[in-house]
Parts: C-alpha cells; structure tokens; sequence
C-alpha cells in the first residue's frame, strides 16, 4: 500500500476553493495515466519514438532521482463526444510498468470543458488535488524528488493563483527515465480520445538538479489509427523546453 499522507499549502484565495472539489475527469470510470504504449507507426528524423498514449520529451538511462517542470494549462476544444488531455512530469514509465507523476486535466465531456489537477503513483489511479483549481493558461511549476530510502516528494503549483500543494509518498521504481508529456491518459480501462488541446508549451525542465539536454532522439509523437494526433517540436535552445501540438505538424521552437 502506497503511504497516503498529504501537506497542501495553499494561498488565501485557494481556501475558499478549498471547500469546492476541482472538476475530474472520472465521467467515465476512473482516470490513469499509463506507461508509454509503444506505437509501430514510423518516427519521423525530427523524432525518435512513437506511443499511442504518449508525446513530449522522454530521457532513459538510470538512477533518476528528480524532475522539474513548467508548462501553462491548455484550453480544450468542444467535441462531440468525451475527449481528455493530460499534462504532467514524471519519472519511469517509458520502458516499464512503474511510474510516479503529477500534472494537469484538460478534458470536454457533458458538454463542458473540465480542468483539474492531480498526482499519481501507479497502480494506484489519478489522485485529484480538490484543494486547487486551475483554469486555461495558468502557469503551472511542479518538481518530484527523491528523498531517503523510498521517500518522495511531489510538488505541484499554480504559479498564476498562487496555490501549491506537495506530498510525501513511498514509491519503489528504478528510476530509468524522466518525461515531459502530453498524453491521453486511460479512462475506464482505455486509452481515451485525445482531446483538442491546441499547443502545449514545457519549457525550464530540470532533471537531477540539471539541464535535461533535450535532443531530437528524446522527442515523440503520439498516434492513433487516425494518423499521428500529437507532435512535439525540436528542443529549444538551451535544451530543456519544447512546444507539442494537437494533429500531425511539428510546431515551431519555443522561444528560450
């Protein structure tokens, strides 16, 4: 059993939404955010790895003991039917079944554009943060960090409301890659429509309290049988940020 104590640090304005559950994207059934699921589609020279659940920036190799990242909640588009979007930082997960993460919920169904925040620790589902609410284009800062034996603490922030919560759990994964991802996270025991997010932006990512030297290889697009529905750009200049967009076309750089 996963430890489930929590410490939320919020502003004054965040009491009051305190006493109000952040909107989750539960419609139906709980919400995972899963593994990468490796895609067979071909990976473009700008790429280097295809998922069907998965974009963004992914690192490998071993002994990951912390992440940071910054990103701005996208606004979603109205669809006809249920589609869910999910921005988050993470460790592990690329090449096995662990995974701890935390991030954001930009989700349409019932007719509405739904936003939360959440963390995780698989196998357990999304934790929702009912203590903050976030809204399209807050900025959003969040670290996890290994702490002793197999204490960890994950952070997340609303820069833009001034509301933070942080909490300390025990997670046991080998730590053999970090990500920045967009991803279609799994509802109801599959993977989800992905919603029409727009642009996304990642931008100030860390990784063992360093720059994360984002290359081409660590970059990958998100497919379904529709074709390729989530591209990341290059990484900017100083490597530790990218644009990733909705449909099939690379965006352009973000500025550094």
């Amino acid at each position: 059993m996963f430890l489930r104590s929590a410490v939320a640090t919020i502003s004054a304005a965040g009491l009051a939404a305190a006493t109000l559950l952040a909107p989750v994207a539960a419609d139906a059934g709980a919400v995972f955010h899963k593994p990468r699921i490796p895609s067979s589609s071909h990976v473009s020279g700008n790429t280097g790895w295809s998922s069907t659940n998965w974009s963004g920036a992914a690192e490998t190799g071993s002994g990951y003991t912390s992440i940071t990242g910054k990103w701005s909640v996208p606004a979603v588009s109205a669809t006809k039917s249920a589609s869910y979007s999910s921005n988050w930082i993470g460790i592990d997960g690329y090449n096995n079944s662990n995974l701890i993460q935390t991030g954001t919920e930009s989700d349409y169904y019932n007719g509405s554009a739904h936003y939360a925040v959440w963390w995780e620790i698989l196998p357990a589902a999304e934790t929702p943060i009912a203590s903050m609410t976030v809204s399209p284009g807050d900025k959003m800062s969040a670290s996890i960090v290994k702490g002793g034996g197999t204490s960890w603490t994950i952070t997340i922030n609303d820069d833009t409301k001034g509301t933070s919560f942080t909490t300390v759990q025990n997670y046991t994964g080998p730590g053999t890659s970090a990500e920045w991802i967009e991803e279609a996270p799994t509802v109801g025991g599959r993977v989800a429509t992905l919603a029409n997010y727009g642009l996304a932006t990642f931008d100030s990512g860390t990784v063992n309290n360093g720059n994360p030297k984002l290359t081409a290889a660590d970059m990958g697009v998100m497919t379904s049988r529709r074709g390729q529905i989530s591209t990341p750009s290059a990484p900017d200049s100083d490597t530790d940020g990218f644009n990733v967009a909705y449909g099939p076309t690379a965006p352009l750089v973000p500025g550094s």
